[in-house]
Order: structure tokens, then sequence, then C-alpha cells
């Protein structure tokens, strides 16, 4: 691996992708506001789609540049053309002028194998990494930058692009991996060196968690907020498992079905009642959750991460420390009380509530504010819709949006 670093001093002022604060079109640099080279006449692919860490706004890096769109209300609010190919990864920082990009494969300026962190509000790159391979995925945080190769993850330091750690890393073609964003916490969770294994860095306890999360190789998964719940489920698709990540134990199983499913996305409430998995079946299904989530119990929180004591407790009592009542309750099998007789899906948790679209195409989902779900389709359609939180069932369509014309369409 190589690299070539433009350290930057202080972290830049955030410009909440407003209009009004973007600079004008015509900036120097690589890219600019102008519509002008991409008319309705041309076909854009979209290549991906991420949220940024509050899932408040989505990235879509496309064959011709890339595109920011806040959820709630719903709009374009910031994009960026080029003539050169577009961006395979586009990665938010929550909503300040920082992004990190990587080039399709189709861009002859920047290829897939080199980062490039770009500051839109100076219009410029102020680091660029550069490897031999091609680069699977990045994440950020306000203290880190982390980019994950296929059998390597690199993190730095945000401050000065200075690399902190290496992490070796089972085949990952995906670049899973999923970072904490609260500021008192620094946790990251990607593949082991073993199927189905996940490995949990906690950095600010210099402490190295492994988990068997599954017997199948790890196809996804995620972290709340503070990084104290993993949620993760393997290639098989039929299972979704919750597991406290200082000790490892596991909280909870859901089911999204019995029949084998490449899972797209999952996603966590920010209170953490609620879990939602989205998959090539297309339903997206919610899950009522009986873990501790955050903001529930703030000085469990508070004492878990600093007292070194939680770190030797046993499983059980972080078991009763993190399970909590639920206001909803995921259908079981008829049959459940046969458990242990009958096989294991007839006492599993079903999904609460559900949502259908076409599975043609890839779709990520995300929680947004009061019981709703957004969707992000590699169509280029995003979904709203509401759930009800006490009874569950069928999901009610409030937002349907074609954000992006592509008419060769991902299936």
């Amino acid at each position: 691996m190589s690299s070539t670093v433009s350290p930057f001093g202080g972290f830049p002022p955030s410009l909440g992708f407003d209009n009004q604060n973007l600079p004008v079109a015509g900036v120097s640099g690589p890219f600019n506001n102008s519509e002008a080279d991409v008319t309705d006449n041309e076909e854009t692919e979209l290549l991906n789609a991420s949220w940024n860490q509050d899932y408040g706004c989505f990235a879509a890096g496309t064959s011709r540049g890339f595109h920011i769109y806040n959820c709630d209300p719903f709009k374009e609010t910031f994009r960026r053309d080029m003539k050169n190919g577009g961006f395979g990864i586009v990665e938010m920082l929550f909503r300040c002028n920082i992004l990190a990009l990587v080039g399709g494969k189709e861009n002859t300026q920047y290829p897939p194998n080199k980062v490039i962190i770009w500051d839109d509000h100076q219009s410029r790159c102020i680091g660029e990494f550069t490897f031999r391979s091609e680069v699977r995925a990045v994440k950020l945080r306000r203290d880190r930058v982390v980019v994950v190769l296929e059998h390597k993850v690199y993190v730095y330091n945000f401050m000065d692009l200075k690399l902190l750690h290496q992490i070796e890393t089972l085949a990952n073609p995906k670049g899973l991996c999923c970072l904490s964003h609260h500021s008192n916490t620094s946790v990251l969770a990607c593949p082991g060196i073993r199927r189905g294994q996940v490995r949990v860095e906690h950095f600010g306890l210099h402490m190295t968690k492994l988990i068997h999360a599954h017997d199948a190789q790890i196809a996804c998964m995620t972290l709340t907020m503070d990084g104290l719940l993993l949620a993760t489920a393997s290639t098989k698709g039929t299972l979704v498992r919750i597991f406290n990540t200082m000790d490892g134990t596991r909280l909870q199983e859901v089911r999204r079905g019995v029949d084998r499913a490449d899972i797209y996305s999952i996603a966590l409430s920010p209170n953490v009642q609620w879990l939602a998995v989205s998959s090539d079946k297309g339903t997206v299904h919610i899950f009522s959750l009986r873990v501790r989530g955050a903001g529930e119990d703030t000085s469990f929180q508070t004492s878990a991460i600093k007292s070194p004591a939680f770190i030797r407790q046993n499983s059980s009592s972080s078991l009763d420390a993190l399970i909590s009542p639920s206001t909803g309750a995921n259908p079981g099998s008829s049959l459940s009380f046969m458990k242990g007789v009958l096989p294991k899906y007839f006492s599993s948790e079903w999904s609460f509530a559900q949502f259908h679209i076409s599975e043609c195409t890839h779709f990520i989902a995300a929680f947004g504010s009061q019981n709703t779900l957004v969707i992000v389709s590699m169509d280029g359609s995003f979904y709203r819709c509401s759930f009800d939180p006490v009874n569950g069932g069928e999901m009610i369509q409030q937002e349907y949006v074609r954000f992006l014309k592509n008419e060769n369409r991902q299936r």
C-alpha cells in the first residue's frame, strides 16, 4: 500500500449540504455543479447508494459523478458532475463538507484502487490513498478514516491521515465493516479470519472481541451508534442475530424466513427498539427488539464503557443488563410450545411488520422519524413507508420518488 497525504489542521466547518452554502458552479477542481454536460437524453447509471451516519441523507454515486439527497423532506440538495467517469463509493460524514470518494471502473481520473478525501468547501482533494488492489469500502467517523480492501482493513487518524491499525480479514469482497459514531466510544466491526466470525475492536478500551456469529460466511452487519450492540446475518439469509459487543453474548435471534436469501441491508432504529432487514426476496421485514438501546439507560452505557468490571462480568449479567421489555412482540409459531422437538424455525421470532417492493433490484433500508422506514433502490427509486408500532402487519407507503433516470436497471 502507498499513499499521498495532504494533512489538514482542525476539523472543517459543516455546510449542511444546503444549496445556499455551496460553492458556485465553475469552481476549480475536477467537479462542477453544472448540468450542462449531462442531458436528459443521456442515461445515468446508479453505481452505489449509502446512508450518512444518522440516516437523514444518502449519497448516490453515479456513472457521471455523485448526488446528495435529504430524506425528510426528500430533495436533492447537492450534486457534482464530471466528464471522466463516476464514483463507485461515496461516503458522507454526517452533513459536513467532507466526503470520501472512490472512482468507478470506468473512471479515467480516479481508479477504483484510490481513495480521495474531498473537501467540497474548498473544492479540492485534501488527502489521497492509493492501494495495490480495489477498494471495497470506506467508512468515516469524526476522528477516523477506515479503508476496506478484500483481505485487510486500514484505520487512519482523520486529522493527519496517519495509519493507526491494520486488520487482517477473511475474504471480504463486499467490504463489510461498520463503526460506532458516539464520541465516547470507538468501535469497529469487520469479518474475522474464520468463516462466520466477526472481529470487534474497542479501540478506546484496547480490547478485541471475536464473536462466532454464524456457521456460514457473514453477509451483512451493523452496529448501534454507541457500538455496544451488533446485528449480523449470514449468506444463508434466514436468521439475524444481535450480540453484546463487550462480551459476545447473543441477546436475540429473529427469523427473516426459511428459504435462503441474499441480505442487502440491516438497520437498527435510533432507540434500538426495531430492526429492519432487506433482501432479494423483495421484502423489508421489521422486527421488535428486546435489547436495551441507546437513550434508554445512559447510566448503564457510561458505566459499561468506563468500568473494567463490565469487561470481566459473566454472560448472564450482561444479558440482564441489555435485555428490556418491548412495546411490540414478534409473532412466533403456534407450535412454539414444542421447542426442542420440532425444527428450530417453529420456535423462531418472525417479523412484526413488512413492506414489499420489486425483487428485481438491490435496495437498502433505514429508519426515519415517527415509525417510518426509508428505502433507496438501485433502480433510482426512493420510498417512505410507515408501520403500526402496536399491531405491525403490512406497512403503508407514504411517498415514492424516482430520483434518478436509469433505463438500464440492475437486475
